[in-house]
């Protein structure tokens, strides 16, 4: 079971990467509307959120006194290597932690803002919030890309081309 948990989050990271290489420097800042997030800022806010819940997943609660999450959504400028180094350093602390666990934790109870959940719980949360701004990050790269985008998923009229090589999908695993 932790197996699939692991290849779900790497699945959504390879998919928040193949977005991410395909946006601008500039795009990387641009908010499309009013109250809307940047790429950056889903990239703190994911990077913020991974940090907090996976420090310490199995003994303190997972929203931790000193993460800023309002703060994650502040308008500011992101460098490329900004960018970069939050979505890694957020990842890196999941996958540490995802490499601890075994099927025999899934149980387990952890806390996340004083309401306790099982592990698989907690995992299942995880995953399905990193999938909603991973697609919204997908989304914005898209429309910043338009015409020069690489899907990344099965392109539009072209699902008979993926049923006849169904195997392409696997650089998500």
């Amino acid at each position: 079971m932790i197996n699939s948990f692991r290849a779900e989050f790497s699945r959504y990271r390879s998919i928040g990467d193949r977005a991410l290489a395909q946006a601008s420097d500039d795009a990387l800042n641009r908010v499309p509307m009013t109250d809307g997030n940047s790429l950056g800022m889903l990239v703190r806010h994911i990077s913020g959120n991974l940090k907090s819940r996976f420090t310490d997943f199995l003994t303190t609660d997972g929203e931790k006194a000193w993460r800023n999450r309002d703060g994650e959504f502040e308008e500011r400028p992101y460098s490329r290597s900004d960018v970069d180094e939050m979505w890694t350093g957020g990842f890196d602390i999941l996958e540490e932690t995802l490499r601890t666990l075994t099927d025999n934790d899934m149980q387990a109870i952890v806390v996340i803002r004083g309401e306790e959940w099982t592990v698989h719980g907690a995992l299942a949360r995880a995953v399905a919030h990193l999938s909603y701004h991973v697609g919204q990050m997908v989304l914005l790269a898209r429309i910043e890309a338009d015409e020069d985008w690489e899907w990344i998923s099965i392109a539009k009229n072209k699902s008979g081309d993926y049923n006849a090589n169904p195997d392409s999908e696997r650089g998500f695993k």
